[in-house]
């Protein structure tokens, strides 16, 4: 067999008993990790220890793999605008969450002479969310069906996301308004007048300026 090391290190060709006899020296185990090369080959390891690790990297790859899931949404060619409006809102949900949507347009008799009423649904819906997703199967006819298929589209979603925080920045702040402050009166002053058959007190105006 080909030996290789607890190191990694590469030993040679080495008989099976002193292959054992090397694994038992350092406490180790001697594993074979290539039956199918000519020679196999074997490796000095903490058997254990390997299983632990190798199941540790199987349990890391599963959580970074993305489960992803196709949806499906189905309008009709006459479809209202409340249900319209409630579909699409779905289906900007779905995408959100990381989720393909497959939009179906539903014909019925003789709606299938018509396919441009489909087609401007799908239109309509792409368009609604273009902030999140982006056409990966453009609208085609299958059936008595039309369909499209959206996907996230991330790169739309980080910039829509930063477009939202700009404008929430640059919305100026309402000042509160300052409530006048009050100021007392200065007495006014007298004026001299020439004498008159009655004196009177006469007294000008004083202009008070407001805080």
């Amino acid at each position: 067999m080909r030996l290789v090391g607890p190191d990694g290190a590469q030993i040679g060709i080495t008989p099976l008993p002193e292959a054992l006899r090397m694994a038992q020296e350092l406490e180790l185990d001697l594993v074979e990790v290539a039956d199918k090369a000519n020679p196999p080959v074997c490796r000095i390891m903490d058997y254990g220890k390997y299983k632990y690790e190798a199941a540790q990297k199987a349990k890391e790859s599963r959580k970074k793999s993305t489960n992803v899931v196709v949806k499906e949404m189905k309008y009709r060619p006459k479809i209202g605008m409340g249900d319209f409006d409630t579909k699409t809102k779905k289906v900007e949900q779905f995408l959100n969450e990381g989720h393909k949507v497959k939009v179906t347009i539903m014909f019925r008799g003789r709606e299938m002479q018509h396919p441009e009423l489909g087609r401007k649904i799908l239109d309509q819906v792409a368009e609604a969310v273009t902030e999140v997703a982006k056409v990966e199967i453009y609208p085609r006819l299958d059936g008595r069906n039309m369909t499209m298929v959206l996907g996230p589209d991330k790169k739309a979603q980080a910039a829509a996301e930063k477009r939202r925080h700009t404008d929430d920045s640059d919305t100026p702040e309402t000042s509160t308004p300052v409530e006048p402050v009050a100021t007392e009166a200065a007495p006014a002053e007298p004026v001299a007048s020439e004498p008159a058959a009655a004196p009177i007190d006469a007294t000008e105006p004083v202009a008070i300026d407001e805080a």
